[in-house]
């Protein structure tokens, strides 16, 4: 078995110490605890919590703090040597004045300006604290009420509603649309906030635990109303149960609906199933198709990456690598350290289907397209729905108390989430960043609609019997037959002013409420 040692270093969260103190050697390279994903935020801007921007606990990054060590000069001056040193496109930040900013967020975003620009980064780097970080790549938790959503330029419809949070116990569904909205004086119309140009903020209230909304919706002509009070919602990485879906004389095809690539995917609510035992639930029922729906999921834990290509490949990729990482050219070494790369390993429930129709949209991002591209060499793969986000490059996180003699973390709780790595595959096939996985050419794509109107795992929801057609057939369906009941297009929607819907993977998911 291969040595997997730096995937339980990184399980620490924490930066090596190769240079506390902040003097004279090159900064340590980064805690990949977010791999392709990241391991930022799943929180959004109309009830949730980013961790972009950078409140604390403990720590500052808005300039508030009173100790100098962890004060915004000292945070500066640590964001300019990681960067310096690791951001991936280092040779590309812009040059800026130092005194010119008064927090290490707009430093860090003056540097990569360049980068935001043409979209390499798009926001993915950011100032946070060791805190917030944790609970995200932990738990995935926010204050919200517990659902997603996705707007058209007149209409907002409810895409996932999680198990763990209030909406759900309120009866909101998936297939809903959001009609009116009652802020504390009687419902107004999503038509007439619109005319006012009402914020998100506004229409959905500040991320703050006991924030209260009253909901109209309507489905097939019937209107519901339910009051919903915000809440620290943790959504269950696998949504519900893996399901067995019968076909006549044959094993039954395996379907699994995850979220998120976060510690809960490993180590689970009661109540909420993992990874390892949805592997055993297709193993003990023969399951050699598979269809794993991900078109929600903006990654997460390369950690978590990692075990679920063990359980869909380890035993019989066994010993290959499944994917490398690949810093700056500064770090020549670190590129060529197989010690920093991943190989199959066959884990005590690994099991062994021979295809696997993952369901994408463009919100299928990081994690999420790296478990694609590194198992696509071994396992015949094929996507349904839409196109990728295009992300392939990953995060990784400096905790800033590791580089200042003196400090503790209770001194100083800041970290930085610094783009840092592209990944690439066993057979060093990558090119998906900014393209999607179906523009590198090297994917077949069965395109099909986001079905709201039917649940997940539903063999009548237009993507999921899209990917039943592939795997009874062994080709797409022709266009328009994956169609059923479809409101809503599989693509990256640029929603009204009003309501943004642009998404943006790991850091802030605008259609999180």
């Amino acid at each position: 078995m291969h040595n997997k040692h730096w995937l339980f270093a990184l399980i620490t969260a924490l930066c090596l110490s190769a240079c506390s103190g902040g003097g004279g050697s090159s900064p340590a390279p980064p805690s990949v605890v977010g791999g392709a994903s990241g391991g930022g935020s799943s929180s959004g801007d109309s009830g949730g919590s980013s961790s972009g921007g950078g409140s604390s606990d403990g720590g500052s990054t808005d300039g508030t703090d009173d100790q100098d060590a962890c004060g915004v000069s000292a945070q500066i001056d640590f964001v300019e040597s990681i960067t310096d040193s690791w951001y991936l496109w280092y040779d590309e930040m812009a040059t800026v004045n130092k005194a010119d900013y008064d927090s290490a967020q707009a430093y860090l975003d003056a540097r990569l300006q360049p980068l935001l620009d043409d979209g390499r980064d798009k926001g993915f780097s950011y100032m946070t604290t060791i805190t917030q970080d944790e609970t995200s790549i932990s738990s995935g938790a926010y204050v919200g009420f517990g659902f997603r959503s996705t707007s058209t330029s007149t209409q907002l419809f409810i895409t996932d509603v999680f198990e763990s949070g209030p909406a759900f116990r309120a009866g909101v569904r998936r297939g809903v649309e959001l009609i009116a909205v009652d802020r504390g004086s009687g419902f107004e119309t999503l038509e007439d906030l619109r005319a006012q140009g009402a914020s998100n903020a506004e229409i959905f209230g500040s991320g703050e635990v006991g924030v209260e909304r009253g909901f109209r919706f309507i489905r097939n002509g019937d209107e519901i109303e339910v009051s919903v009070a915000k809440e620290e919602v943790s959504p269950p990485a696998l949504a519900e149960a893996p399901k067995l879906i019968a076909r006549a004389g044959t094993a039954p095809v395996g379907y699994l609906h995850l979220r998120q690539f976060i510690d809960a995917a490993l180590d689970p609510a009661e109540g909420f199933s993992s990874l390892s035992e949805a592997a055993t639930v297709f193993a003990n029922n023969d399951v050699t198709d598979l269809v794993i729906d991900l078109r929600y999921n903006g990654g997460g834990l390369l950690r978590v990456a990692d075990t679920m290509m063990d359980l869909l490949a380890g035993r019989t990729a066994r010993g290959a690598p499944s994917f490398k990482i690949q810093v700056n050219d500064q770090h020549p070494d670190y590129n060529d350290d197989q010690s920093n790369w991943g190989f199959f390993d066959e884990l005590s429930d690994t099991f062994s289907p021979s295809r696997i129709a993952f369901i994408t949209s463009r919100s299928t991002a990081s994690a999420s397209e790296l478990i694609i591209n590194g198992l696509d060499p071994h396992i015949d793969v094929v996507m349904v729905g839409g196109n990728t986000f295009g992300k392939q490059v990953g995060q990784g996180r400096w905790d800033m108390y590791e580089f200042v003699e003196g400090l503790s973390r209770s001194d100083c709780d800041v970290a930085l989430r610094l783009t840092a790595f592209e990944i690439v595959n066993g057979e060093n096939q990558g090119g998906y960043h900014q393209v999607g996985l179906e523009g590198t050419g090297r994917f077949t794509l069965c395109e099909a609609e986001d079905d709201i109107l039917n649940a997940f795992g539903d063999p009548k929801e237009a993507s999921l019997g899209a990917a039943l057609d592939w795997l009874a057939t062994g080709a797409c369906p022709s266009t328009g037959s994956g169609s059923r009941l479809a409101p809503v297009a599989n693509e990256r929607r640029a929603g009204p002013a009003w309501l943004p819907a642009e998404y943006i993977p790991e850091r802030i998911d605008g259609n999180l409420r």
